[in-house]
Parts: structure tokens; sequence; C-alpha cells
């Protein structure tokens, strides 16, 4: 098998930056009046751990309700364009035109879109109309972690091959006017937009992604996802997942490390999804490191907010710009399923 290395990391996001005090505001004034319990939920804007974010549309737009076919049209004006932004840096860091591509992996999952947004992208990017597409659906928050083991699978299968991975996720335009619960409450206190893509070929040099791999906990289908409301994609949170983290992460990540001859004393950094601070908190807790151990994911989440599947990519670039040649890096990450993903990259 061809070693697939990972030759570039880019980001985008929209245009609109959001400071969360105007969110804390703007939350005030839908749901004060309508929800009992929204004094009670407030502090959690000054709690997630995030300062700004970015939207895909102006603050405005959330005054009223939305019906579901009005977000998604939003949805895929602005997915195609943050993946397009994000794919052609991609490509220019590693050297590469669209024409060198030969699959396509793109994961998204807050929008529904068929033809599927690889396929709207092809004429306006340049990909060979022969290029193989993979649009990967209903990964949540593991999307990034997940699609990069599957982008890598696909690498690894052929000397030379060139796999662009390609992840959107726009979580504020699952806000919904009409839902006074607590799970779109905190969604409205931590969800921002952003794309990622990733560049990986099978052999040659670069960084390796070693390994990849995935746990899913039995009976756990509860714990994180979408509900299909008449108005849109309800959040399901569940208040279980900090102590999920706790009590079961390490022995899973361990699990994961023994099957590729690896101990967690062998990780250097750790490239985290870190959903919101009490996650990011758990996280540090199992894995033994210090408070804010997991600097760049925190540091993430403070700037650009929870952006599902796109999150952890955004973790990754920033520690590629930073420079890890020789380090080995655990990529991680929780989503629906309940699921797991992991992914160890060696510089």
């Amino acid at each position: 098998m061809n070693a697939p290395r990972l030759l570039s990391v880019a980001t985008a996001v929209p245009e609109y930056r959001l400071c969360q005090k105007e969110a804390l505001s703007h939350a005030r004034s839908i749901f004060g009046d309508r929800a009992p319990d929204f004094a009670r939920l407030a502090p959690v804007y000054a709690n997630a751990g995030v300062s700004t974010r970015y939207l895909s549309v102006p603050l405005d737009w959330f005054e009223k309700p939305r019906s579901w076919s009005e977000a998604n049209a939003v949805y895929l004006r602005t997915a195609e364009d943050l993946l397009a932004d994000a794919a052609e840096r991609a490509l220019e860091r590693a050297g590469l035109d669209p024409g060198d591509v030969d699959t396509l992996v793109t994961v998204s999952s807050t929008g529904i879109a068929t033809p599927s947004l690889d396929a709207r992208l092809l004429s306006r990017i340049g990909f060979r109309t022969d290029v193989k597409r993979v649009p990967l659906f209903g990964l949540g928050c593991a999307g990034g972690v997940l699609g990069l083991g599957r982008a890598a699978q696909l690498a690894a299968a052929r000397e030379g091959e060139i796999v662009l991975l390609l992840v959107v996720e726009l979580c504020s335009l699952t806000f919904r006017w009409r839902d006074t619960g607590k799970s779109n409450q905190v969604a409205t206190a931590l969800f921002g937009d952003g794309a990622a893509a990733v560049v990986l070929r099978g052999g040659g040099a670069g960084m390796s992604v070693a390994a990849w791999g995935e746990h899913t906990w039995p009976d756990s289908l509860d714990v994180m996802g979408w509900s299909v409301e008449e108005d849109g994609l309800g959040v399901i949170f569940s208040q279980r997942i900090p102590e999920i983290v706790r009590r079961e992460m390490r022995a899973e990540t361990d699990r994961f490390l023994a099957k590729h001859e690896l101990t967690l004393a062998d990780i250097e950094l750790f490239a985290c999804h870190p959903g919101g601070a009490k996650v990011a908190a758990a996280l540090e807790e199992a894995y033994g490191l210090p408070e804010w151990g997991l600097q760049t994911s925190r540091e993430v989440l403070k700037h650009y907010g929870n952006m599902s599947a796109a999150t952890v990519l955004f973790v990754l670039e920033r520690m590629v710009e930073g420079g890890i040649v020789g380090q080995r890096i655990l990529v991680q990450a929780l989503g629906p399923g309940f699921t797991a993903g992991f992914a160890v990259l060696e510089g």
C-alpha cells in the first residue's frame, strides 16, 4: 500500500463576522419573551469558549422564522463559494492544478445538495469530467477526521493518486426561530460556519497519514445528531457528552493507537475538535493534559466557534503552518453515531 501523504490544508469562512456579545443581545431579543428558561441559559454565551465566529448571512436574517427551503438555498450558494475558495488555495499550496485531482471526497451534514456539492464545483473549478466523486453525509462533527481517513484510504490505493478532501458546514443555518428548547439555544451560542480542503497523494514525500480509524458506542444514537422538523434540522446535544469523554475516550484512544503499535506517549501534538469549552476540558482530562493543553483547539473555538466537521481541519491548518516536522499528531473528533474518529499524522 502506498503511504498516503498530506500535501496541504486550507480553510475559508463567510464574510459576516459575529462577536459573542452581539450574539447574546440578539438571542435575548428572539428568545427572551418566548423561552421561560432563557435567563437561566444565557450564561452559556459567556461560558462557551467562543469570542467570534462567521455567518453565511447578516445577523438580521435570523430575526424572523425561515423555511427549510430558504435556509437550504443559502446553504447551496454559500457552501459552493466557500469550497471553491478553500479548494483553490489548497491546490495552490500543494503546487497542483484542478486537473490533477483524481478523487473528490466531500463532507457536509448541514444542508441537502442533489446534485451534490462536488458536482456543482466541477466546471467552476475545472476538475476533470472523469474525477471520482465521493459525497459523505451524516457524519456531523466527526466528519473532518472520518473524511480524512476515507480520503487517505483512497489515496493509498494507487501510487500518485491525488485526492482532494472538501469539508463545509454552515451550522448557523440550522437555527430554528420557533424552537425555544435548550439544545437550539446552546447551538446558537456555539455554531459558526466554515469550510476546509485537504490535498492528499498516494506515496511520495510529505507528511504521512500513518493511521486512521473510528469507534461507535453501542446504543448511542440519541447522543448527537439532527432531528428532521417541519422548519429544518433540529440539533440534538446530550448532556452526557462531556461525561462520556471523561469516562471512555482514553480507553478507546488507547485501543486505536495499540492497533497501530502506538501509545499516547508517542503523541506529541493533539488536533482535537473542541466541540465546546466543556468538551475541550473533558478531552484534556481524559488525555492527562493540563488546562489549555489543547491550546490550538481552544483558540479555533474562540475565534471561529463550532463549525462541526470543518473545525478540526482549522486546528490542523494552524498546526501545519506552525511547523510540525518530525512530530506525531493525533487528530480526533466526536460525531453522531455516537462516534469517535481518529487519525495519526507523522511530520
